[in-house]
C-alpha cells in the first residue's frame, strides 16, 4: 500500500478535483484498490464524491467520518480502533469522509505538535494519529489525502505519515512562490520530528506505530488551468501562461527534488502531467458527482462537450499510468 497526500499550501489550484478524478482513474482503468481520505475540513472531496443529499444522511445518521478517527485524542486514547469507510456511487472508491468539525482539532493538533517536538510520548502518539490509520489500510493499493490549503496542523500531521505528496499547480505566479513555503515547512518539520524521536528512541515501542519517523518523499507536480493554442497540429500552453510553466521545474528542482526523494531521478519524470481549462466540465461534473471521464448526456453533456470529455479521459488515464510508473521507481 502507497500513501500520497495531494498538497498544495495554495488554494484554487485545483487539488480536490485531481485528487477525485486521479483516484477514480486508478479504479475504473487500472483496477486498483483505492481509498480517499478527506482531511480538508471544508470537505469539498466528500461533497463532489458524493452530493449534498448523501452528505446531509451521512452527518444527521453520524456515519463514520475523519472526525471519528481524530475523537479518540480527547480521550486520552488516540487511535481509532476500527474503519469504516462509505463507497462513493460513481468514482466507485472508498472514501473517509470529511467533517466541517475537524476544523475545532487544528489547536489540539498544534498543541499536541509543540509537546511532540519536546520529546513528549502522549503529543508524538498523537503527531502520528494519521500513521496509525495508515496501518489499517493493507486492503488498499492507494491511500490518497485531499487537503487543505494551508501549512496548519491537520495538514502536518497527513505529511508526517504518507509516502508520498504530488503538488498540483495552477499556472500563476503564486503558485510558484509557495514551492518555497512548502520546502521550508517540510524541512523544518522534519528536523524536529527526526530530534524529537532520537529524544525518545529507548521509547519508540510505546509510540505503538510501526517503524516511526519521517519517510515522506516529493513523488511529483501537475500544472493545471491553462488555455492552450494548436501549433502544426500540437496543443500548447498560449504565451502568458507558458511563460509560468517553464519557471515551476526550476523551482520544483531546486525546493522539492533534491530535499525530498530519496533515490534520483530524472527532472522530467516528476512532471506526472498537464491538465488544461476545462470549462464547464467541471461545474457538471461536481453537480453530476461523478469523474469528468464518466460524464454521460444525463449529466448535460452535449455536442462539444463529448469531445473534451474524451480527451479529459485520456488526459487522466495517461496521467495513471505516469503515477504508477513515478511511484514504483520511488518505493
Amino acid at each position: 500500500m502507497h500513501s500520497i497526500a495531494v498538497f498544495n499550501n495554495k488554494g484554487g489550484v485545483g487539488k480536490t478535483t485531481f485528487l477525485c478524478n486521479l483516484a477514480a482513474s486508478l479504479m475504473h482503468h487500472k483496477g486498483k484498490r483505492v481509498l480517499v481520505v478527506d482531511a480538508d475540513p471544508q470537505c469539498n472531496a466528500t461533497q463532489y464524491m458524493f452530493g449534498i443529499p448523501r452528505l446531509k444522511e451521512i452527518y444527521d445518521n453520524q456515519e463514520f467520518t475523519l472526525l471519528d478517527v481524530v475523537k479518540p485524542l480527547a480521550q486520552g486514547k488516540v487511535f481509532v480502533e476500527e474503519l469504516v469507510p462509505t463507497k462513493s456511487p460513481r468514482f466507485g472508491v472508498d472514501v473517509i469522509p470529511g467533517d466541517p468539525g475537524m476544523s475545532l482539532e487544528e489547536d489540539r493538533l498544534a498543541t499536541d505538535w509543540v509537546q511532540a517536538t519536546g520529546g513528549d510520548i502522549r503529543g508524538l502518539r498523537t503527531t502520528f494519529l494519521f500513521a496509525q490509520l495508515l496501518s489499517q489500510c493493507d486492503d488498499y493499493d492507494y491511500v490518497f489525502f485531499d487537503m487543505g490549503p494551508s501549512l496548519g496542523s491537520i495538514n502536518r500531521a497527513v505529511l508526517v505519515a504518507t509516502d508520498f505528496f504530488i503538488t498540483p499547480m495552477s499556472t500563476d505566479i503564486f503558485s510558484v512562490k509557495a514551492i518555497e513555503n512548502i520546502s521550508l515547512s517540510l524541512s523544518t518539520w522534519r528536523k524536529k520530528l527526526n530530534r524529537a524521536l532520537d529524544d525518545v528512541s529507548d521509547r519508540l515501542d510505546e509510540l505503538e506505530v510501526e517503524d516511526p519517523g519521517w519517510k515522506l518523499q516529493f513523488l511529483g507536480y501537475l500544472t493545471q488551468q491553462y488555455l492552450t493554442k494548436t501549433i502544426r497540429g500540437t496543443k500548447q500552453p498560449v504565451n502568458a501562461f507558458d511563460k509560468i510553466i517553464k519557471q515551476i521545474p526550476r523551482e520544483i528542482n531546486k525546493r522539492l527534488i533534491g530535499p525530498f526523494t530519496n533515490k534520483p531521478r530524472p527532472m522530467a519524470s516528476f512532471e506526472i502531467g498537464a491538465i488544461p481549462l476545462l470549462n464547464s466540465l467541471v461545474p457538471l461534473a461536481q453537480s453530476a458527482n461523478c469523474p469528468i471521464f464518466d460524464l454521460k448526456s444525463k449529466d448535460g453533456v452535449v455536442g462539444a462537450h463529448f469531445t473534451k470529455v474524451r480527451e479529459y479521459g485520456e488526459v487522466i488515464e495517461n496521467i495513471c499510468d505516469k503515477f504508477l510508473k513515478q511511484a514504483e521507481a520511488l518505493s
